[in-house]
């Protein structure tokens, strides 16, 4: 069964994000990878949370080059 909501912080409208929050891990990584892959919205990164969750992260290449510049710093 596939449940459509609406979130207006973010840009993924297929996913239930209150079955998702259940799991705070899986919910962490899931925000993380939306906002570094479509956009902050006007949020901020956690550096704390990017950094414990850097190596699991499922984003674009490119991106993922440019933030592991700053990675070390945070």
């Amino acid at each position: 069964m596939v449940i459509f909501c609406y979130n207006s912080g973010m840009y993924n409208w297929t996913v239930d994000t209150r079955e998702l929050e259940k799991d705070k891990e899986k919910f962490a990584k899931w925000k993380l990878e939306q906002l570094i892959n479509f956009g902050l919205n006007g949020e901020k990164i956690s550096g704390e949370e990017l950094k414990k969750y850097w190596r699991n992260l499922e984003i674009d290449p490119d991106r993922r080059r440019f933030l592991g510049l700053f990675i070390d710093e945070i």
